[in-house]
C-alpha cells in the first residue's frame, strides 16, 4: 500500500467522523459535552465501548505478544468479567444516585476537597499516560504507512492526528463519542475478522485448517508461550482488580456509562459488553497465534534470541522478530509485526485498507474520549468550571499535553507497549482503588489533609517495591492495599466525653 492511498482512507474516515459529529452536535447544550444529555440507548453504549476498551492496543499488541505469552492474556480477560460486575452492580448505581458527572466528586462528599483533588490528579496522570501510550503505538504504525511514505515528518502527523481528534470532540463532547465508537467498534472488528477469512482462504482446509493449527500450536496455552511462563490465576486476579479501577474508577469509561438514562439501562450496557469481551479477546489472541504460524511457517517471519549488552555493562538477551522485505529480513518490534504484514505486500491492498481502518478506529475510539474525559476533569474537578470559554482553552492544552507526551514516549522509544501501560497505570490508578475501597467498604472518617501525602507514599513505594521484588500487575492491588493502610492509620479518632 502507498502513502498517498493510505492519506486518501485516512482523510475519508475523518470526513465520516466529522460528520457524525456535525449530526450529533445539533441542538446541543454547552451540557451535552459532559453528560449526553442522559440519552443514550445502553446497546449503543454498549457495543461502543468494546471498540473503546479494545483500542490500538489489543489490536495490535495483543496479537504480537502471543508468541512470548501465548494465551495467558485470556486469565485476564475472565477476570475483567467479574471485575466489571462489581463496577455494574455497585459502582454505576453510586454514581446514578448522586447524579455525577464528575466521579471524583464521591470523594469530595465521602472525604473532602484534597481527597477529591488526589482522585482527579490521579486519573489525570493515569488518563495521560494510557492515552499517549496508546497513541503513540498507533502513530508508529502510521509512520511506516503514511508519515514516512509521504515525507511528513513525525511530529507533524501526530500534531495533526491530535488537532483532527480535536475537530470532532470539540462542539459535542461525549454526545459525539457515544456515537463515533459505534462506527469504530464496527471497523475494528471488521478489520479482525477480515484477516482470519484471509488466513482461512490461505490455508488449504480452510477455517476447520485454522483451528486445527491453533490447537496444536505451543502458543496456544493458557501457562504462558515460547518464552515466559506466569500463573494463569495470578492473571485472573490482576483481571478483575484492573477491571474495577481502569473503568469504575476510571472518568473516561464511567462518563459513557453515565449517558444512559438511568443506572438499570447503564448496568445492563456493562454487563453485556463485559460479556461479549471474552469472545472477542480470545479471538485477537487466536488471532496472533495463527499470524505467527502461517508466516513462521512460510520462513517470511523469523524469531531469535540474540546477545546485547544491558545498562549494567552485562551481556544478556533479548528476543528479535524479523519480517521478509525483498530479498533482505527486516528487524521488527512485536507491536509492528501484525502491521508489517499489511504494509509490506503479505495481505491484499483490500485487507491493507481494512487494517489500516481497523488500526485508526482503534486508536481514535480510546484517544477521542480520552480527551473529553480529560477536559471533562480538569473543568469539573480542577478549576470547577463549565463555562464555554474555559472549556475551549481546556480542550486545547490537553491536546498539546497528550501531544507533548507522546514524543518523549517517542524520545524513549519504549517497547512492549501493552504491558507498560499495565505497568504505569498500577502506580498512578493504585491511590483511587484504596480511597474507593475505604470510601464504600467502611464507614471510617480520614484526616482529608493527609490523603495527597498517603497517595504519593503508595505510589511511590509500590514502584520501589515492584522493582525491587520483580513483582507483574498485581502492584495495582498491593498499591491500593497501601493507600487503604494509610487511610486507615490517619483516620479520625472519636473524641472521648470524659464524665
Amino acid at each position: 500500500m502507498t502513502g498517498s492511498i493510505a492519506l486518501i482512507i485516512i482523510l475519508i474516515y475523518f470526513l465520516v467522523l466529522i460528520g457524525i459529529s456535525y449530526l450529533t452536535s445539533r441542538n446541543s447544550s454547552e451540557k451535552s459535552f459532559f453528560t449526553g444529555d442522559r440519552k443514550s440507548p445502553w446497546f449503543l453504549v454498549a457495543f461502543g465501548m468494546i471498540g473503546a476498551t479494545l483500542s490500538g492496543i489489543t489490536f495490535i499488541s495483543i496479537p504480537g505478544s502471543v508468541y512470548a505469552k501465548g494465551m495467558l492474556y485470556m486469565p485476564m480477560t475472565f477476570g475483567f468479567f467479574f471485575g466489571y460486575l462489581a463496577v455494574a452492580f455497585v459502582l454505576v448505581p453510586l454514581y446514578y444516585r448522586l447524579n455525577l458527572t464528575s466521579i471524583y466528586t464521591y470523594l469530595r462528599g465521602r472525604f473532602g476537597v484534597r481527597s477529591f483533588k488526589t482522585g482527579a490528579i490521579s486519573f489525570l496522570v493515569s488518563r495521560i499516560i494510557g492515552a499517549s501510550l496508546r497513541l503513540y503505538l498507533v502513530a508508529e504504525v502510521l509512520d511506516i504507512f503514511l508519515f514516512t511514505p509521504t515525507g511528513i515528518p513525525y511530529w507533524l502527523g501526530v500534531l495533526a492526528t491530535i488537532a483532527l481528534i480535536w475537530v470532532y470532540t470539540f462542539k459535542s463532547g461525549i454526545k459525539t463519542i457515544v456515537w463515533t465508537d459505534t462506527l469504530q467498534t464496527a471497523a475494528i472488528l471488521i478489520a479482525a475478522g477480515s484477516t482470519i477469512y484471509f488466513l482461512a482462504d490461505l490455508n488449504t482446509d480452510g477455517f476447520s485448517g485454522l483451528w486445527n493449527m491453533l490447537e496444536s500450536s505451543e502458543m496456544f496455552s493458557f501457562e504462558g508461550g515460547n518464552l515466559k511462563q506466569e500463573n494463569p490465576w495470578l492473571g485472573l486476579f490482576n483481571g478483575i482488580v484492573f477491571a474495577i479501577v481502569m473503568s469504575g474508577l476510571d472518568q473516561d469509561i464511567m462518563q459513557k456509562n453515565l449517558t444512559c438514562k438511568n443506572a438499570k439501562e447503564a448496568s445492563k450496557n456493562i454487563f453485556w459488553f463485559s460479556l461479549v469481551l471474552i469472545p472477542i479477546n480470545f479471538a485477537f489472541l487466536a488471532l496472533g497465534v495463527l499470524l505467527f504460524e502461517t508466516f513462521m511457517e512460510s520462513g517470511d517471519l523469523t524469531f531469535q534470541m540474540v546477545d546485547f549488552v544491558n545498562d549494567s555493562g552485562l551481556t544478556d538477551q533479548k528476543p528479535l522478530y524479523q519480517i521478509r522485505l525483498g530479498a533482505e529480513m527486516v528487524d521488527v518490534t512485536t507491536d509492528q509485526i501484525y502491521p508489517s504484514l499489511a504494509k509490506y505486500g503479505y495481505f491484499p491492498l483490500w485487507l491493507s485498507g481494512t487494517f489500516l481502518i481497523g488500526l485508526i478506529a482503534a486508536a481514535y475510539s480510546s484517544a477521542d474520549s480520552a480527551l473529553t474525559s480529560l477536559t471533562t476533569s480538569v473543568c469539573l474537578d480542577i478549576v470547577e468550571k463549565q463555562d464555554k470559554k474555559t472549556r475551549t482553552w481546556v480542550h486545547i492544552l490537553m491536546s498539546f499535553v497528550l501531544f507533548g507526551v507522546i514524543m518523549i514516549f517517542k524520545a524513549i522509544n519504549e517497547d512492549s507497549i501493552v504491558w507498560a501501560l499495565f505497568k504505569w497505570t498500577g502506580f498512578t490508578y493504585g491511590p483511587l482503588l484504596g480511597l474507593y475501597g475505604i470510601g464504600i467498604l467502611t464507614k471510617i472518617q480520614v484526616r482529608d489533609k493527609a490523603v495527597p501525602f498517603i497517595a504519593v507514599f503508595s505510589a511511590v513505594s509500590s514502584y520501589f517495591l515492584a522493582t525491587y521484588l520483580g513483582l507483574g500487575f498485581e502492584i495495582l492491588a498491593i498499591n491500593g492495599a497501601v493507600t487503604a493502610i494509610g487511610l486507615f492509620v490517619f483516620k479520625k479518632r472519636k473524641k472521648i466525653d470524659l464524665v
